[in-house]
């Protein structure tokens, strides 16, 4: 597998966890929560990744929505965490703190 596929495939393992983390600190809509991963160049969200995974959280109660207006456009459509999305980031955060602990482990010959 080329390297820009794995990487693809890693991050697509996160961005859900990342999207969770990210809503946990505020409110926000879906560009909103795009910008704010785009400031960690490793996870690249796309609006084609980001939107499907966004539905699929709040099918699963995760996150909860509502509309507003906007200032500049159309009305837009809010995310934030509910308590069952908290707790998911809870657990995804433990799961990450000792998945790539072992990984940062294996990686350096440990």
């Amino acid at each position: 597998m080329p390297v820009s596929d794995r990487a693809v495939q890693l991050r697509k393992g996160v961005l859900e966890l990342g999207i969770l983390a990210v809503l946990d600190r505020e409110e926000c809509y879906a560009i909103e929560i795009i910008e704010r991963l785009a400031a960690y160049p490793a996870l690249a969200p796309t609006p084609g990744t980001v939107y499907p995974l966004l539905a699929r959280l709040d099918k699963a109660g995760l996150v909860a929505t509502r509309w507003a207006e906007s200032s500049g456009g159309p009305p837009r459509k809010y995310y934030r965490l509910t308590k069952e999305g908290r707790a998911s980031l809870s657990e995804g955060a433990v799961a990450w703190i000792a998945l790539s602990s072992a990984m940062t482990k294996i990686l350096a010959g440990e």
